[in-house]
Parts: C-alpha cells; structure tokens; sequence
C-alpha cells in the first residue's frame, strides 16, 4: 500500500492514540438527491476505435507496479496488480461507466433487481445461459454461495480482509432454473451491486485452504476474454491469453503481459521498447511531449535533423522549467558527461514513438488533520487550518501545468460526474484569512504569546535530530526536518545575502520512486524550477525567518508555540506532494502557525505515521467509490474502543468522527431508496467538512503513456476497461498504423 493509492476496501487498525471525543455538529443542509449531477470534470482519453478498425492478435505489454503476491482481491495484501488480473479474468456483474455509475455487466447477467422487501430484501440474479468457467462448468448458486460463506465473517478460519455487504446475507439458493440466483439478505443494503464483482469460482472459495493458499498462486477455472497463463515472480511478468472459451465479443489481442516496472523506470522501458501501455509521471509525460516536438521539427527539417545530445539535454533543461538560455548554459556545463547525454539522447528519439493520454484519476488528494492530540484534538484549529488553505491555488498548481482542469474537490466521498456527488465545502467555508486567526484567538492561540525556555529548547533540539542532522550535513538532501515561520535572525541575514527573486535551496531539490496510500499521491510532479508560482521564504533553509509581511508573529498558548508536524513521503514521485506541502507550510504562517517538516521514506510512511497517527498534517490519497455508504464508512467512522483497552480507527487515520456521521452512513447503507440513500450519503459529506478532519484538495492526474497504434486503452477516468475490445489499428485505419509482428 503506498501513499498515494489507499485501497479502499483493505482493512488496516491502528490502536494506543488519545481520542478528542464526539465533535459538535451544528445542523447543516446538503443538497437535495433529485439534483442534476454535474459532469466529470475530466473526459477520459482513450483513442476510440470501432472493432472492424482493429487488427486481430497481438500481444499488449502492459506496465504495473508489481507482479501480485496473491490473485485473491479479498486478502489483506491485494493490491492494484491483483484487481487488474481479476478485472480481465474474472466475471464482474457490474461495471463502471464514463460517470462512475455501476452498470449490468451483460456478459454474466440477463437481469438483476430487488424482488422482495418485505419481510425481507430478496435480489434475484438471472444469469447469461452462455457463461461458463473455463473448465466447461456453468456459472451458477454454488459460485455465489461459496464466495458468501468465505466473505460472510462467520468463519475465522478465512483470512478475509473484508466482509461488507456479504455480512448482511441471510442465505443464497438457486431460482427456479440453475440460472436463477437468489440472495435473501438478513438486513437491507443497498450497495448490492456492489457484491460478487469480482465472482470467483467456487473452487477458490469452498474451504479456508483453498481461500487462504490455494486462490493467491493460481485459479483453477477464469471466466472472462483472457485467462491467466502464466505468473513469473523472477521475470516480473503476468501472461493473460485469449480465452478458447469466451462467449462475449472475442478479444481482438491474443495476449495481455503485465510487465513489473518500477514507477520511476518506466520512460526507460517504454524508451527500451519493453512496454507499450504505461501509467507514468508528469515529469515523464513532460519528456514524451518534448520528444514529440522534436519528432515533428525532424519532419520539417528533413533527414539530417536527428536529435543530438546538445538537443536532448535542451530539450531535457526545458522539460524541467528552464528558459532556452538557461537550457544553454546547461548544456555548456555538463559536455563533460556526453555518455549520459547520448544515452538521453536515445531515450529521447525512442519516446518519440509514444503519445500522452491525460484525464483525471478517480481520487483525489486531501490534507489529513490528526484530531488525536496536540493542538488539532481542537475542532476550532483544524477549521482555522482549513480556512487558511486557499484550496483552488493548489489545485491550479497541480493541475494547471499538465493542461488539465483544476477545479477543487468539493466532496469526500464521491467524485464530480459520480450521482452521489455534491459541493459540501459550504459547510466549512473557503479561504478565509481573518476568520482563521479569529478562530486561533478563540482557542486562546495569540500572537506573540510567551514560549517557555523549556519549550524553546525542546523546539530547538527536535529540528536538529538525526534527521535535521542529516539535512544540514548533506547539501544534496532534502529528507529530515525543517520548520517554516521559525523566527531566526541568522537565516534573515543569510538569505539578505541572495537575490531576492531566488528562493530556491537543499530543500527545494526534487528526490527520487512511489508508491500511498496509494494509490496516494505520491507519483505527482512538481516543476523542477521550484521558483515558479514562489513567493518569498517559500523554498527556505531551515530556520530563516518570516518575509516580511508574511504572519505576524508565531502564536502560543500556555508557553507553548503552535507548531505542527508535516510527515510527506521522501521517495521519487513524490515531488508534487513536497511541493504542495510547501505551499499549505506558507499559508498557515500567514496566521501563525509554524510546521515542522519530515520527510520519511515511502515505506515506512503509511506503516509507522500515517496508521499509527505519528503526525498533525499530511497528504495522501483516496480513491473514490461507487459505493460510498459502504467503502468510505471505515474512513470516516468515529474509532471505538477495542478488546485490549484501545482504540480501534479502522481507516480513519484522521480519528475525528461523530456519532451523527456513523447514524448517516448507516441510514445510507439500509435505504434501498437510491435517492433517499444518495441524499444521506450527502448529509454525511456535509458533517465531515464541517468537523474538518480532511481537506480535500484536489482530483489526481491520470497520465498513460500509449503507441499512438493502440486503441480503447490509456486514461480510463472512471471507466471500466473493456479489455476485449482494446488492440491495435489496422493499417491506413484512422490514428495509427499497422501493428508490429509481435504487437
């Protein structure tokens, strides 16, 4: 799991943390269900082409993050490599459409719905008499029913990661023909549909030692338009081949290899001709949009205009943020290092083979508030953090750059263009300067209040621990601890020293891999020229004072300083996450409040910080979900007391919740009103931006680098991919050109 993609449905507890109690709740209002809904703020890019467009067999080499330690979705260590291979091999009854919306997966169902409610809520599942496992046996009861006593909680001899919705059936019996199913549930819910997608043959399911070790190597039967070939953990790669038996729209590529690239290796391999199809960064997009540029100068200069090392790094300097000037003297200073520059250089003339598809992932970032302890267990100072963030200026930051619409999310459990989507922000407020420093005062926060020597030295000797210690030792690092708003005249007069259009230093310096939460941000970029969109002290060492006009003072209360504790992951992709860090760290000075800054490695981040809430701010990712009442009650769930005397918090790292919160998500989950249950789902949005545990902040680039061949595949947004209808163009065919002999 990695800080910037969380699954949403993983089970992680973190216990031993204070709790700062039920949170007051004022009325609030959402806006009503029958509402129009808005639009995705971004389309999805995918290179549409009809199946007669399309060239038959081929194989598509497909980059993921890792080859998966197990195929079953519903283990604790499942992760994106596990949904993928199941999402192309195993029956979905529902798919997601372009707006997030569940829809009849035809393929498996001639119909579902609710036909009985009272006394209980019965939905009858009529099954497509053509779909078969791969070993020949029909899809029917038994696959259901295994898969609902495995997930059901019953038996704690299944290591389950999650049980929700399964734990609410009552029994699951075959209809009046075996394509009939039926599932009587013992309590209403409504994200039904959210159930046996994906369906996993009873094989896998039957018994502990079949879930537990039998399902994470290897699946006796598949049922969808590839079935898994092979797995190699040594090579890292995953074969998926057409399946002989596949009733549906026969798959138009022979094979699907799932090639393991590390994140920040991927422009390498798409350079070395081993991928075709890769999730990448900004940075990396930048350089397939350069090398694009230089291909079509190529054609207008003619054969002898092949890209040179001197135009490669130009090419490599403006990327990254420099002027043509200053790409020069780059170049002048680095002629020394020619084997790297070719190198770069034919890195570059290769990536002119590719194309960058952009749209928006569904997920977002947000700014999690640890309510726990420390200055924040203060409802008033987490709403004055809140109204202190101008959230539209990070989402132009972010966005705004990669020719991508930077609108702030304005909902933490659905996305715009989902149907349970609504603007709540309303309930918090925008940015708000004097309202957060009225609220600061309100807490007994003041500017300029006395700091204890005690304090003052505890302060001091924090910032020069062995992470600051390593900072200040090594000018190339930007990892360990660094405030901003510390007032220190020795940095003012070091940085009186610059010019002052240079904001840049040790801490502006942009690291090296991912992997949040996820999914959770970290693959984001940040401009390499930290100067753009800077303002003064932005970028600045350890220690140097405020600029002037900046806060005016650090507040305190009870001798003690308002300083809180900025965790960000260190590795590579995560520069945009330290670039907006940077940014909020500058905004909350502007009312007084000082953030201490740590960098952590990426894989220790979520472990030994985020879960176990050793931190006051941080940023990281969720996915969204079509069923919010049900994935995103655990993330927002007020924690309870656990067995051994502790809290339980589930996924609610943040640990502020209200009782008012969990009533409506429980309301939402039993009402099969799909309106009534949308507008509860919306009231409990509303409730969540008011108790000011998480900022959203805004949607996450989704950026895949794809042959300009390859069709039905690259940015999906919210879409399911249609996994037999993706290959690649026939020749003369519109948007491409024949595929190779091995493609």
């Amino acid at each position: 799991m990695s800080h910037d993609g969380v699954g949403l449905r993983a089970v992680m507890r973190s216990v031993a943390f204070l709790t700062a109690g039920a949170l007051a709740v004022p009325a609030l209002a959402a806006c009503s269900a029958d509402e129009e809904a808005a639009k995705p703020v971004a389309a999805q890019d995918i290179a549409p082409a009809t199946r007669d467009q399309i060239a038959d067999g081929g194989t598509l080499r497909w980059a993921v993050d890792a080859v998966p330690q197990t195929l079953n979705t519903f283990q604790a260590d499942a992760d994106a490599g596990t949904s993928r291979i199941a999402g192309v091999v195993l029956p979905s009854l529902y798919r997601l459409d372009s707006n997030g919306t569940p829809q009849l997966n035809p393929d498996y169902l001639e119909s579902a719905k609710i036909v009985e409610t009272e006394p209980k809520q019965v939905v009858l599942y009529k099954l497509n008499q053509q779909a078969v496992w791969s070993d020949g046996r029909e899809i029917g009861a038994a696959d259901f029913a295994a898969q609902w006593r495995a997930l059901s909680g019953k038996d704690s001899a299944y290591w389950t990661a999650r049980n929700a919705g399964y734990d609410r059936i009552e029994k699951i019996e075959q209809g009046k023909s075996n394509l009939e199913v039926r599932v009587t549930f013992s309590r209403p819910y409504a994200d039904w549909k959210s159930l046996f997608s994906p369906l996993y043959p009873k094989d896998a399911m039957g018994t502990a030692d079949a879930f537990n070790d039998g399902a994470r190597t290897k699946l006796q039967a598949t049922a969808g338009p590839f079935t898994l070939q092979k797995i190699d953990h040594k090579d890292g790669q995953v074969l998926l081949t057409r399946n002989p038996h596949w009733w549906g729209r026969p798959a138009k590529l022979s094979e699907i290899a799932l090639v393991a690239v590390p994140r920040d290796k991927r422009a390498d391999a798409l350079a070395a001709d081993k991928v075709d199809l890769a999730e990448i960064d900004p940075e990396e997009a930048g350089r397939i949009t350069f090398a694009a540029r230089d291909k079509g100068t190529a054609r207008l200069q003619g054969p002898g205009s092949a890209l040179t090392p001197a135009k490669a790094l130009r090419s490599w300097a403006v990327a990254h943020g420099s002027d043509e000037e200053a790409a020069s003297d780059e170049i002048k200073a680095r002629k020394k290092q020619r084997t790297a520059i070719a190198t770069y250089a034919r890195q570059q003339t290769a990536l002119r083979d590719f194309v960058v598809r952009k749209s928006l992932e569904p997920a977002y970032t947000q700014l999690a508030l640890n309510g726990s302890e420390g200055p924040l267990a203060d409802e008033r100072v987490r709403r004055a953090v809140a109204r202190a963030i101008n959230r539209d200026e990070l989402a132009k930051t972010v966005l705004g750059p990669l020719g991508l619409p930077a609108v702030p999310v304005g909902s933490h459990l659905a996305l715009s263009g989902q149907p349970a989507y609504a603007d709540n922000s309303g309930a918090l407020g925008g940015q708000d300067t004097k309202e957060a420093q009225a609220l600061l005062a309100d807490a007994g926060w003041v500017p300029g209040g006395p700091v204890n020597e005690q304090q003052k030295k505890k302060d001091k000797d924090k910032a020069a621990g062995p992470e600051g210690k390593k900072a200040d030792s090594d000018a190339d690092s930007d990892d360990g601890t660094f405030i901003v708003g510390e007032d220190d005249k020795n940095g003012e007069a070091d940085r009186d020293k610059k010019d002052p259009k240079d904001h840049s230093d040790k801490h502006g310096k942009q690291h090296p891999d991912d992997q949040a939460g996820k999914h959770l941000d970290g693959r984001q970029y940040a401009p390499k020229d930290n100067r753009q969109g800077g303002a003064p002290g932005a970028y600045a060492p350890k220690g140097t004072a405020a600029p002037a006009g900046a806060a005016a003072g650090a507040l305190a209360k009870d001798g003690k300083a308002l300083t809180l504790r900025f965790v960000l992951p260190s590795g590579p992709g995560s520069e945009s996450l330290r670039m907006v860090a940077d940014q909020i760290s500058r905004m909350l000075e502007r009312i007084g409040i000082r953030t201490e800054t740590s960098r952590v490695p990426d894989d220790s981040y979520f472990k030994d910080h985020i879960a176990s809430g050793q931190y006051d701010l941080a940023l990281y990712s969720w996915p969204a979900s079509a069923f919010p009442a049900t994935d995103a009650r655990p993330i927002y769930a007020k924690p309870v007391p656990a067995a051994d005397g502790s809290l339980a918090v589930e996924q609610n790292y943040t640990r502020v919740g209200t009782d008012q919160v969990d009533q409506l998500f429980d309301q939402a989950i039993a009402t099969l009103d799909e309106d009534e249950s949308r507008s509860l789902v919306r009231k409990a949005d509303a409730r969540i931006w008011a108790a000011a545990g998480s900022i959203p902040l805004y949607q996450r680039p989704q950026l895949t680098a794809t042959r300009p061949n390859l069709a039905n595949a690259g940015a999906f947004g919210f879409q399911t991919p249609l996994y037999e209808d993706m290959g690649f163009l026939k020749k003369g065919a519109q948007g491409g050109t024949a595929p190779k002999k091995d493609r």
